[in-house]
């Protein structure tokens, strides 16, 4: 009997039927103007985006403006690429509009759907910034549609790491902006720490289209971006902690891989304090429990976790004297990413490499907060739905599922479970052999670079020709990729989530035109294409007829999204495809969150050698496992959250002050008010309201106004005239104080005080802001031990923040009234002796012995010029010097003070 829901669903479609339904209308007014658009000139297309801006500018809404928009778009991609969009796309370009996620299969072209809706919300004039998860993807995506937008008379531009000044500034100014998630949240914390509008890269952030939008907002999520400098080094602490933590045994310590985290016991606080006091970093008569000790106890905790919860090869590479992070979630490498709070060092110290110092964070934003800046966001991908209450509690955006051009043929086969890993590998072997034989292309799912180099061995032992893709083949990866569905070809992938090229059956005709070029440039490009697409053709035709493309995976992800995005690697376009999970009890998923109920059940069985159990009920019993991971990975990123929102608050006050003080052209009456209240305090303190004469603190005052005010004045004496209360003695400071200041401006002009009083500020807000976030760092770290005493660490953390932020905000006022109150013009002896003390340091800085670097070499780059910072180029931190120095930018010319 059918259940009231299933009625309902029959009778009025689910919700996301009755979405898609509702789009119909519009896209049937997109192809109704299809005839007038072909008629248009290339000029013509160009003027209709100059039209459709005018009434955009003219308060005509986005939403009226979409058909004729839409439909401009459609007919500019059809030229410039000889791409006519589907009707699907049409609909998945109006969810991204509406500001939702579209999710669409696998090679159902989002980055052609993402050109309709940039395109019409970029006619404000606004900027419109596409998100994507690499480097390459944004390159490659910025020259793909790049000719789309050129066609409308739009401009179009890609952010990327390292990029020179100016092109990262004409890149914002474009209209369409092609960026990773991360470089453009590192441009907003860099243009929060600039000194000149002129600088900063950034505009409104208006529209954002976030795709592969699950990676980025999701499993990226878990982790704030920082930008840091570098504190003391600590080297020798970090080897020390490492020669002992080796020496400890499985009685010493509680391992709890659900939760990722690893304790010492009593035993093992008792060795450690042992061995700690031997190697001289506990003092003696000092235990691991004494407040002096927190510092070593979190360094022997980060070495414990670098030991017991990081593997080579799983979690990071080591590669050039250097350990590579692996995003668990791609594959791929991170670059330049490193872990905070020490435990960076303490796996450099655990594989030898040389240890760089910790870093101490100068800002910091979620991805949250930062995508939660935009006016609207949207975004796409293959795998949103398991997801969909987290998209709408976090960033209120809805899911909807677009429907594929073509049904999907792609039979999905139940998973195999087998009792030993042995077992498993055995069977995927044998597997993959059957389909090679009759030539059905393979792709392989493997969850780590450990494991996608067993299997590799293992397919190479039974002399089966395959490619392997993963952190260590990164640079080959398209040509993998693309190669992936061609006749009897086998691609082991640690991850498929983001790569960007599609498996196409029979070999991607683009790439082949590209290399066949490439090898012969003089060859007539069309001839070549014809050539090729009549090859691929022929190719496809055997592969369909082999089975279309097999995706095998060898273990379940953590996350169903993951298994998904796998899986709708086949069955592109309407192609037919198959699937199949082969898994073991021996499997990490499987081990540490699979119920016993399963294991008993398979061993009740008594299943022979090689033997697997195939049943809808073991998906079931998986797809919970994985729900409950999924869950408590989504409180984790709840909590960072909550923390980070009570941050975010002061974070955009600061960011919003420091933004007004580059935009005022006078702000004197800004620091006028700071001394004011600076006064107010000091009165206050000294001379409290309503007390008596006898009980005042006149020298007190005297003392502070010369310290913090720099005045000399007679302030003992005020307070021994009758009548006179802390009203008066308020006001004559407030005279003597604002009289200093103004001689002081006339002695520099007018033009220098301005100038002065702006660095001033700025100097200071960066510094307090800095210190703030260190002490926010150390008061997360230990409020969670408030939990013992009843009391919500949450709320004990939004108190004390607040707090921690108005003492800063008074310390910011005494500060930058104090630096101003002190400046003095400097004579033409004192201004040389300074010029030539700078000229001395920055020598010694360049050429002094400094074993980490290389030798300095004679040669800067072309057009440097020590002192004018707009002619070093824009260096990563740790690339060499452009001044020629041999050394990392950030010990040279990049050193922050």
């Amino acid at each position: 009997m059918l259940g009231i829901g299933t009625i309902a669903k029959k009778v009025f479609g689910t919700p996301n039927d009755r979405k898609v339904k509702a789009t119909q209308p519009l896209v049937a007014k997109i192809n109704a103007l299809e005839p007038e658009f072909e008629k248009l000139t290339d000029a013509e297309i160009k003027d209709r985006t100059r039209t459709l801006a005018e009434r955009a500018l003219g308060g005509e809404s986005l939403d009226d403006l979409l058909p004729e928009a839409f439909a401009n778009c459609r007919e500019a991609a059809r030229r410039a690429l000889g791409l006519r969009a589907f009707d699907v796309q049409l609909m998945g370009g109006i969810f991204l509009h509406q500001g939702n996620i579209a999710e669409m299969k696998t090679g159902e072209g989002k980055t052609l759907v993402a050109t309709f809706p940039a395109y019409l919300n970029a006619l404000t004039g606004k900027g419109v910034h596409v998100v994507t998860v690499n480097d390459y993807l944004v390159r490659r995506d910025a020259d793909w549609m790049g000719k789309v937008f050129a066609a409308l008379g739009m401009t179009c531009g890609a952010v990327y790491p390292r990029q020179p000044d100016g092109e990262k500034k004409a890149a914002y100014a474009a209209d369409i902006t092609y960026a990773t998630n991360n470089e453009l949240g590192f441009d907003y914390l860099r243009d929060n720490m600039k000194s000149e509008l002129s600088e900063m890269y950034q505009r409104a952030h208006n529209f954002a289209i976030v795709d592969e939008v699950d990676s980025i907002l999701i499993d990226e999520a878990r982790t704030p971006l920082i930008i840091s400098g570098p504190s003391q080094d600590r080297s020798d602490m970090y080897r020390t902690i490492d020669t002992v933590i080796p020496l400890l045994k499985d009685e010493h310590f509680t391992l709890d891989e659900k939760t990722r985290n690893v304790t010492y016991t009593e035993e093992g606080n008792e060795f450690l304090e042992s061995h700690l006091s031997g190697a001289g970093i506990l003092p003696e008569g000092q235990t691991l429990y004494d407040p002096e000790s927190t510092t070593v106890v979190h360094h022997v905790n980060q070495g414990l976790r670098a030991h017991k919860l990081f593997q080579r090869d799983k979690d990071y590479i080591v590669r050039d004297d250097e350990v590579v992070l692996i995003d668990e979630f791609t594959g791929r490498m991170m670059a330049g990413r490193r872990l905070s709070d020490g435990l960076h060092q303490a796996i450099e110290a655990k594989e030898g490499v040389s240890i760089q110092p910790e870093n101490v964070t100068l800002a910091s934003v979620t991805f949250q907060n930062y995508f939660r800046l935009y006016d609207r966001l949207s975004g796409m991908t293959g795998t949103a739905s398991t997801e969909a209450d987290e998209f709408a509690e976090i960033y209120g955006l809805g899911v909807v599922e677009v429907p594929t051009n073509r049904p999907i043929a792609r039979i999905d086969e139940h998973d195999a479970v087998y009792r030993t890993a042995r077992e498993k590998y055995e069977a995927i072997v044998e597997s993959i052999k059957k389909a090679q034989e009759k030539g059905q292309p393979v792709l392989v799912g493997t969850t780590s670079i450990e494991k996608s180099e067993f299997l590799s061995e293992m397919l190479t032992k039974e002399g089966i020709a395959h490619n392997v893709l993963n952190a260590r083949q990164h640079e080959q990866e398209a040509q993998i990729v693309a190669d992936a569905g061609k006749f009897g070809a086998v691609t082991i992938a640690t991850n498929m989530a983001g790569r960007g090229t599609d498996i196409q059956l029979g070999g991607n005709v683009d790439m082949k035109v590209m290399q066949a070029l490439e090898s012969d440039p003089d060859a007539n490009p069309d001839e070549v294409r014809a050539r090729i697409e009549a090859e691929v053709a022929d190719e496809k035709t055997r592969v369909k007829d082999a089975g279309g493309l097999y995706v095998l995976a060898t273990e379940r992800h953590e996350s169903r999204r993951i298994d998904n995005q796998l899986r709708g690697r086949s069955g592109r376009q309407g192609d037919p495809g198959k699937s199949s999970f082969f898994l073991s009890l021996e499997d990490d998923l499987m081990r540490i969150f699979g119920s016993e109920r399963l294991e008993n059940v398979l061993s009740k069985l008594g299943m022979k050698e090689g033997e697997a159990i195939v049943h809808p009920w073991v998906n079931k019993s998986l797809e919970k496992a994985q729900a409950k991971v999924e869950g408590r990975n989504f409180d984790v990123r709840k909590q960072l959250l909550k923390y980070d929102d009570v941050m975010n608050e002061q974070r955009k006050v600061i960011f919003a002050q420091r933004r007004d003080i580059m935009e005022s052209q006078d702000l004197a009456e800004i620091a006028e008010d700071m001394r004011h209240q600076v006064i107010d305090d000091l009165v206050d303190e000294y001379i409290p309201a309503k007390s008596y004469a006898d009980q005042w603190n006149s020298e007190g005052l005297y003392v502070a106004a010369i310290e913090r005010l720099g005045v000399d004045a007679p302030v003992m004496a005020w307070c021994e005239e009758d009548g006179v209360d802390d009203g008066v003695i308020r006001e004559r400071l407030q005279k003597v104080s604002d009289e200093f200041m103004a001689s002081k401006a006339a002695q520099f002009g007018p033009e220098n005080m301005r100038q002065i009083e702006k660095q001033v500020l700025l100097q200071t807000i960066d510094e307090k802001w800095r210190e703030h976030l260190l002490t926010l760092e150390h008061l997360r770290s230990v409020v969670g031990f408030r939990g013992y005493a009843q009391r919500d660490p949450l709320n004990e953390y939004k108190t004390e923040s607040f707090q921690l932020f108005e003492s800063m905000l008074d310390s910011l006022r005494e500060d930058v009234t104090k630096r101003l109150s002190q400046i003095r013009p400097m004579s033409a002896e004192e201004q040389k002796a300074m010029l030539e003390q700078m000229i001395a340091q920055r020598k010694a800085t360049q050429t002094g012995a400094d074993p980490e670097h290389e030798a300095p070499s004679e040669n800067p780059t072309t057009g440097f010029v020590e002192d004018d910072p707009s002619t070093w180029g824009n260096p990563g931190r740790n690339d060499s010097c452009p001044c020629g120095s041999g050394k990392k930018f950030k010990h040279c010319h990049g050193q922050i003070d």
